[in-house]
């Protein structure tokens, strides 16, 4: 195996929610590949941890702080990555978020938007925005981030329906930009062990139901989706496009059998 496929050196990385959980992990092993990374949340305080953490492995970071459902927050974003790297390598649309839990009858307008804006229109934004950018270097990778609940529907409903949406707009963004060498996959993650999911593991019970509800009978950490977003971003899977790889520890196919 040629394990240079998984070196990034010399790429640039933008890295969207980058400031803790999944978006962090996959930041900081950005960096240990040799990327210079961009970090993005809304607030910029915690950026600047993580920048701190990506500087003392000697690469670069810029930490912004940007809210991806503001389209002129990215636009800016995208000419500050232009005007201090001069090219854009990698995308990931990691930043998301589920205001509403509970019946869809009863969900109002805001609880749909504020959803919509955020996982599905602020990745459609960003990622056409890097295209153009990608495409007049050498390409690039965009990975944006799904869920098992884009698969399986659960009762987060609206949530699910945005992610679910993610993964037909990664089909068609690879579908037209493959003639650029622009790659697009998503990542559908299962039960992660992060701040935002807390409330699916967090809880011994309710944690233990959820390991015994997956066929490794683990939860999943930061790490295992950082991996393979690695191998999305690297040379490694120069043939793989338009494609939602699953991370959920056998969770859609559930827990080992009775016998």
């Amino acid at each position: 195996m040629d394990v240079s496929k998984f070196s990034l050196d010399g790429k640039v990385a933008l890295v969207t929610g980058g400031s803790r959980g999944i978006g962090r992990a996959i930041a900081l092993t950005f960096a240990d590949a040799g990327a210079d990374v961009v970090i993005t949340a809304r607030k910029a305080p915690a950026l600047e941890e993580v920048a701190e953490e990506i500087r003392g492995k000697d690469k670069k970071c810029t930490a912004i702080a940007c809210h991806v459902a503001h389209t002129e927050e990215s636009i800016e974003l995208i000419e500050k990555i232009k005007s201090d790297f001069g090219r854009l390598d990698i995308l990931v649309n990691n930043a998301g978020t589920n205001p509403y839990y509970g019946p869809l009858i009863d969900a109002e307008e805001w609880a749909w938007d504020a959803t919509m804006n955020v996982n599905l229109k602020g990745p459609f934004i960003l990622s056409q925005l890097a295209a153009k950018v990608m495409r007049e270097k050498d390409g690039g990778s965009i990975i944006n981030m799904s869920s098992v609940g884009g698969l399986k529907v659960s009762e987060l409903y609206i949530y699910n329906v945005t992610k679910a949406a993610l993964i037909m707009l990664t089909k068609a963004m690879a579908k037209e930009w493959g003639q650029y060498n622009i790659r697009v996959n998503a990542i559908a993650p299962g039960i992660i062990q992060t701040r935002l999911s807390e409330v699916l593991w967090k809880d011994p019970a309710t944690g233990e139901a959820a390991r015994q509800s997956m066929a490794l009978l683990r939860l999943g950490v930061p790490q295992d989706v950082a991996d393979v977003a690695h191998y999305l971003a690297s040379d490694a899977s120069s043939y793989v496009t338009g494609e939602t790889i699953v991370v959920d520890g056998g969770q859609l196919v559930g827990g080992p059998p009775s016998f």
